[in-house]
C-alpha cells in the first residue's frame, strides 16, 4: 500500500483550520501533526480535530517524518519556518505573504530551490471560476494583449479587528497595513492578468484608523508592467459598509472583463464582459449592500478556494510539477506593495528590485485637511 501524505501545520490560528479541512478531504493524507508557540493553543487545536502530535516548535515538527509542511505563523516568521522546513527536505505551502520583504522572499525561494522542495503560496482567489475565465480569455487571444487594468478594494476593517490582537496593523509584526495584509490577494490577480510589474508610483496614508494602527488604511498606485501596460490600484481597509474588491482589464482587442467579489469571501463573478459576440452584464449590488463582515466569516466562505489550491499543491509535489502559485510567482504582489511603500516614502516613482522596506511617516487625515 501506499503511505499517507503526511502533513503538519506550523502556527494554530484562524486560518490554520481551513488547511486542516482542505488536506482532510484528500485520499491519503493525513495531518499527522501541529506547532504554535503557545503550546496549550497547539494542544486544543489538534484534540478538537483529531490530530495525534501538538508541540511547540517547527523542530518537532519536522522531526515527526512530514512530507509537507503548511505555514499558518505571522508574516515576518515565514522565512525562518520555511528555510527550516526546505533544509529538511518538506515541501511547503505557505500563506500569504510570502514574505514582509523582497530580500527575505528571494532568500526562501532559494532555499527551496536548493533543497529541490516544492514551495507554494497560498493566493487561494486564483482559483475563483471568474479568475480563471478572465485568464483563459487573456491566453486564448479574446482580449489580446493586456493594456489597461484597475484594481479596487474597499473592505472594512474596524477598531475591534485590530483590538483582538496586539499584532496587528503593526510594521514589525504584520508588514503593512491593507496592502499588506488585505488587497495583496487583488494585487496578486491584477499582476497574473497584466504581466510582470517594472514601475510604481504611489501614495499612502492612515486617515481613519491612526488610532488603532501605525501601518496605511488607504493607499493608491499606478503599476506599469513589461509589456508598457499599466493599472491603478485602489485600496482602503476604512470602507463602511464593506464593498468587496474588483478587478478590471482592457486589452488590445477593446474587450472588457470584470472579476468583482461581493460580499467579501464570496466566489468572485465576471459581472461586467464585454467581449464582442459574447457580452453580458450583471449588477452585484442589486440585492443591496451588506453589512460589516467580521474577518471569521470571511475566512469560512474562502474554505472551497482553500480546498483547490491545497489539492493543487499536494498534485504538485506527487507528479512533480510545479504549483499553480510558487513562491517566485508570489515574490511579484510582494515587489509592488513594497514598492508602492516605498514611493509613498520618497514621493517619487520606484522600480521594481529597487524599492526597500525602510518605515516612512503616513500622512493622516486631521494633518491634511490643516495644510489646505
Amino acid at each position: 500500500m501506499n503511505q499517507p501524505f503526511r502533513v503538519g501545520i506550523a502556527g494554530c490560528g484562524n486560518i490554520a483550520d481551513n488547511h486542516f479541512q482542505s488536506y482532510s478531504e484528500l485520499s491519503d493524507v493525513q495531518v499527522v501533526g501541529v506547532c504554535d508557540v503557545d503550546l496549550g493553543r497547539a494542544r486544543d487545536f489538534a484534540a478538537s480535530r483529531g490530530i495525534v502530535h501538538a508541540v511547540q516548535s517547527v523542530r518537532e515538527l519536522i522531526e515527526l517524518g512530514i512530507d509537507a509542511l503548511s505555514v499558518c505563523t505571522p508574516h515576518p516568521t515565514h522565512e525562518a519556518v520555511v528555510t527550516e522546513a526546505a533544509a529538511a527536505g518538506a515541501h511547503i505551502l505557505c500563506e500569504k505573504p510570502v514574505a514582509t520583504d523582497v530580500a527575505s522572499a528571494e532568500r526562501m525561494v532559494l532555499a527551496a530551490e536548493r533543497h529541490s522542495v516544492t514551495f507554494g503560496v497560498v493566493f487561494q482567489r486564483r482559483f475563483w471560476p471568474g479568475a480563471q475565465a478572465l485568464r483563459a480569455a487573456i491566453d486564448d487571444g479574446r482580449l489580446g494583449q493586456p493594456m489597461l487594468g484597475h484594481c479596487q478594494v474597499l473592505l472594512h476593517r474596524g477598531t475591534d479587528y485590530y483590538g483582538t490582537a496586539a499584532w496587528r496593523g503593526t510594521w514589525n509584526a504584520d508588514g503593512g497595513g491593507v496592502l499588506m495584509t488585505q488587497a495583496i490577494h487583488y494585487i496578486d490577480l491584477l499582476q497574473w492578468f497584466m504581466g510582470d510589474p517594472v514601475e510604481v508610483s504611489a501614495k499612502a496614508g492612515t486617515f481613519v484608523l491612526g488610532d488603532s494602527i501605525e501601518v496605511e488604511d488607504t493607499a493608491a498606485a499606478l503599476i506599469t508592467f513589461a509589456s508598457g501596460a499599466v493599472a491603478t490600484l485602489s485600496a482602503t481597509v476604512a470602507a463602511s459598509p464593506n464593498l468587496g474588491s474588483r478587478i478590471v482589464v482592457t486589452g488590445t482587442t477593446g474587450a472588457t472583463v470584470n472579476v468583482t467579489e461581493f460580499p467579501e469571501g464570496s466566489d468572485a463573478i465576471n459581472d461586467l464582459w464585454a467581449v464582442p459576440g459574447e457580452e453580458h452584464a450583471a449588477d452585484v449590488f442589486c440585492d443591496g449592500l451588506t453589512g460589516d463582515i467580521p474577518v471569521a466569516e470571511v475566512n469560512a466562505k474562502l474554505l472551497p478556494l482553500h480546498k483547490r489550491q491545497v489539492a493543487d499543491f499536494v498534485d504538485a509535489v506527487r507528479n512533480g510539477g510545479e504549483p499553480s502559485v510558487s513562491g517566485r510567482e508570489a515574490m511579484k504582489s510582494l515587489q509592488i506593495v513594497t514598492a508602492v511603500y516605498e514611493s509613498a516614502r520618497t514621493g517619487l516613482p520606484v522600480r521594481i528590485g529597487d524599492a526597500s522596506m525602510e518605515p516612512f511617516s503616513l500622512p493622516h487625515l486631521a494633518a491634511a485637511v490643516a495644510s489646505r
